[in-house]
């Protein structure tokens, strides 16, 4: 966003930027009734050289676009205009009416977050009309608006609270001594939104964002007027990974944090910006803290952040399995107690696997391994453009083609998934998947469950050789391909990639842009690619093939069991570092505790590449010790002693292994993908099945080590799995064609 200020007629022109406007223009085709809130699926158009408007706002002269709101308009000029229905990502209801402005040659007072301006309009956002119209929309919010406040878990945050402060009457004229206040049955949605339902004051975000960005119509109206409600009409859960959203965006205390219930006020809580390890997306999110204790995670708005980078990852909202598996983080928890190798586990910083490292090799050992496999093929972990999300998470908000293979990224990455489900309604892409059928909360063209299918599409042949979506594929100028790491394990894995290489030569060849890397790695290990980066083997064949048997075996928080004391030395010593101990505790012979990802200062790179910084929250309880700290004491005790001694000087450790690991916020470019190709093997796919291993909601909530030692995440599976049994659940339909006509 620019700003010009024309001195000759004192006017301040507002360039406004290309996404602004394509916002708007997606506002626009969006419906702006209560009871149709999905967004129409219109081809988007960029904004042009469009002539701008001139308006006045409160006597300043501006220029801005067409099509803006008044609210939109208001805002640049830094005007705070009260809103509760309104949310910049979610379509315009205009049913709140606090936003209300004076409009000159308007009887009425005019909604601005949902009336668009116009050449010459006279805008009054601070008159006595203006005012005396926001108290009286505040007073019939408040006359049913129970006095809940000493008890509300949203005070202190509250958008009613503030906006009755600044904007609404000392006092009410509206006194009810009949039949007394309104009062609305809470319903029960989960295990983790807690509802209260008479606080609700039907502004309707929550329809909206089930509706529009998870994807998921389980909530909606019911009733007219006074008598309206907002819920699933029968008691079910509300079957979303990202329902917890709905109690950032809720302005009061009807949709609450359950977990979270009574436990602190905001102003008693200290807030530590840090990262998500829960997924390999890097979700910025903020940790609530109190006396030593994660209270709970929320999102990382933009006045917390400190730089853009977030928007990039994971806009404001984050999964439910970010939001509420905390609650073991500080309750449940590990205690003290020339053939070596390590494994690095999912969940692992940057620092620990780096002095990890450099502990093996001090000791002649090159056998440090990640959990999760990766093959050797197209030059395997030594070109980086072979394991990262090339083209970036928001790349695909610019792809008009998107091919998803062995994944599932409603359950892998919801966030990611949001953003797909984003560019499908506004920017036409066309979907294709081969792996499973399943919902993803948008049409697809399934293409079928093995490598066959990759190729017939390299071939141009099969029974879905005349697809539409298909067609669109080749012919594609900003195609994506998105595979699952969890497909390129093992030879085939190796020959996956291979042909999927192949595939991008293909479209490479075709009208695609040369510029886009079109492969796309989907990692669901937060620690995946920085092991990589730094120069970790994918998987664990490597010890267990091993010519000699390991005698020592280090595990910093490997607990998926892919290793066992069975494949080891039958003396073989087993340390086992972390923090909540799983599998990999079970069979070590000793117990080293570390510190959990909020209790401290770490580098998480996602998979795009993106580094990023997460900051101690708590101190680590008991024992526990930062893991790099206690790989340190190691090296010393054991006479090979590491040469760093502070955080600083081991990122300078780590700026000479892979320097871009150290420039936060910023994704290096990968190179070589040419020569990735030039080394792919030809050959033909067996009939293994691309299927990913989470295909509905029970298969999300318990996926590491942290979340299976939840007891909210086993309630969560518990409650999903109870919904499955439902009645009166609604039976969706099919989310994929299959037509080969």
């Amino acid at each position: 966003m620019f700003m010009d200020v024309i001195s000759a007629d004192s006017v301040l022109e507002l360039r406004v930027s290309t996404q602004l406007v394509q916002r708007l223009a997606a506002a626009r085709c969006s419906t702006r009734s209560v009871l149709q809130t999905v967004p129409c699926r219109a081809q988007q158009t960029a904004a042009a050289a469009l002539e701008k408007i001139e308006v006045f706002i409160d006597g300043r002269k501006i220029l801005v676009e067409p099509g803006m709101t008044i609210l939109q308009a208001c805002a640049l000029l830094g005007i705070d205009i009260p809103r509760f229905c309104y949310h910049d990502r979610l379509s315009i209801a205009g049913n709140c009416r606090m936003c209300l402005v004076e409009v000159e040659k308007s009887m009425k007072p005019v909604a601005s977050c949902a009336m668009p301006v116009t050449k010459g309009m006279k805008i009054k956002t601070n008159s006595e009309f203006t005012k005396r119209s926001r108290e009286s929309v505040m007073e019939f919010l408040l006359v049913n608006h129970p006095l809940d406040c000493p008890i509300c878990d949203q005070g202190g945050e509250c958008d009613l609270q503030d906006q009755s402060m600044a904007f609404g009457s000392d006092r009410s004229r509206l006194q009810v001594e009949e039949d007394g206040k309104r009062a609305v049955e809470d319903k029960n949605i989960g295990p983790l939104v807690k509802t209260i339902m008479t606080r609700c004051i039907q502004c309707t975000r929550c329809v909206r964002f089930a509706n529009e960005i998870a994807g998921v119509p389980d909530l909606g109206t019911t009733g007219r007027g006074n008598d309206l409600q907002i819920g699933t009409y029968v008691e079910k859960l509300f079957a979303s990974e990202l329902s917890g959203n709905v109690i950032d965006i809720c302005p009061v205390g009807a949709l609450t944090n359950k977990p979270y219930s009574f436990m602190a006020r905001p102003w008693e809580t200290r807030k530590t910006e840090s990262v998500d390890v829960m997924d390999a997306l890097g979700s910025n999110i903020v940790v609530s803290h109190r006396s030593g204790e994660v209270l709970r995670v929320i999102p990382r708005l933009n006045e917390l952040a400190k730089s853009d980078a977030f928007e990039d990852i994971n806009e404001e909202w984050i999964s439910d399995k970010t939001r509420f598996a905390i609650d073991v983080a500080s309750k449940i928890r590990q205690t003290p107690a020339t053939q070596i190798a390590a494994v690095a586990g999912p969940l692992n910083d940057t620092e620990s696997l780096m002095a990890l490292k450099d502990l093996m090799n001090r000791f002649n050992s090159e056998l440090v391994c990640t959990e999760e496999s990766f093959p050797a093929v197209n030059g395997g972990s030594d070109l980086r453009c072979n394991y990262i999300m090339n083209d970036g998470i928001v790349g695909v908000e610019e792809a008009d083609s998107l091919l998803l293979i062995g994944t599932n990224p409603r359950y892998e990455a919801p966030v990611f998934n949001a953003r797909i489900r984003k560019s499908y309604i506004h920017n036409e892409l066309d979907v294709a998947v081969i792996g499973a059928e399943m919902d993803l909360t948008y049409d697809y063209a399934y293409l079928g469950e093995t490598g066959k299918a990759i190729d017939d599409l390299i071939a141009g042949k099969g029974p879905f050789a005349k697809d539409v979506v298909l067609k669109r594929l080749h012919s594609s100028k900003q195609p994506m391909i998105v595979v699952g790491s969890a497909m390129l394990k093992g030879k085939d894995g190796a020959a996956l990639l291979s042909k999927i290489r192949q595939l991008v030569d293909k479209l490479h060849a075709g009208s695609a842009d040369k510029s886009k890397k079109i492969l796309n790695v989907l990692h669901h290990n937060a620690s995946q690619v920085a092991a990589l980066d730094i120069g970790y083997k994918g998987g664990v064949d490597l010890i267990k093939g091993a010519s000699k048997p390991m005698k020592l075996l280090y595990l910093l928080g490997a607990d998926e069991g892919l290793v066992k004391r069975e494949d080891m030395d039958k003396n073989c010593f087993i340390v086992y570092q972390g923090h909540h101990g799983d599998l990999g505790a079970e069979m070590a012979d000793v117990v080293l505790p570390g510190a959990a990802y909020t209790e401290k200062e770490g580098i998480y790179v996602n998979t795009e590449g993106r580094p990023q910084k997460g900051y101690p929250a708590v101190a680590p309880p008991g024992d526990a010790r930062h893991d790099w700290k206690i790989i340190r004491a190691i090296s010393e005790i054991a006479g090979k002693k590491l040469h760093y001694d502070d955080i600083q000087q081991l990122r300078a450790r780590i700026s000479e292994v892979a320097p871009h690991l150290i420039r936060y916020g910023d994704v290096e470019e990968a190179s070589f993908s040419k020569q990735a190709s030039q080394l792919s093997e030809t050959g033909q796919l067996n009939a293994a099945s691309l299927r990913p291993q989470q295909l509905e909601l029970a298969d999300f909530w318990m996926t590491n080590v942290v979340t299976r030692a939840s007891p909210t995440m086993a309630e969560c599976v518990r409650a999903a799995r109870e919904n499955e049994m439902n009645p009166y659940l609604d039976e969706l339909p099919h989310k994929h064609t299959a037509s080969a006509s």
